[in-house]
């Protein structure tokens, strides 16, 4: 990977929009967007950015479960389907 390959001025952008559409789609790599000299965006095709959103809401609900753990907020497994069978029952 040549990084120096996925950094592009706008003006490039601009002049070579489908250029730049395909090369995000057939590379996967992201495109960082250059405005006077300094890094202003980066664009992503839309296959790339679904995975990183479903990877970073994972890493939070393991940063969640990981701060319950610490405060104590926990149940034993077969209290947690204990509790879970009672409901489903109820609503029967």
């Amino acid at each position: 990977m040549n990084i120096k390959e996925d950094i592009k001025p706008i003006s490039y952008i601009k002049a070579h929009a489908v250029d730049v559409l395909s090369q995000i789609n057939k590379t996967h790599r992201p495109l960082i967007v250059t405005q006077n000299g300094e890094a202003k965006a980066v664009l992503l095709d839309t296959e790339s950015y679904e995975k990183m959103t479903n990877a970073l809401a994972i890493l939070k609900l393991v940063s969640q479960g990981e701060k319950d753990i610490i405060d104590g907020n926990v149940k034993k497994q077969s209290d947690f389907f204990s509790l879970i069978d009672k409901q489903l029952k109820q609503k029967k």
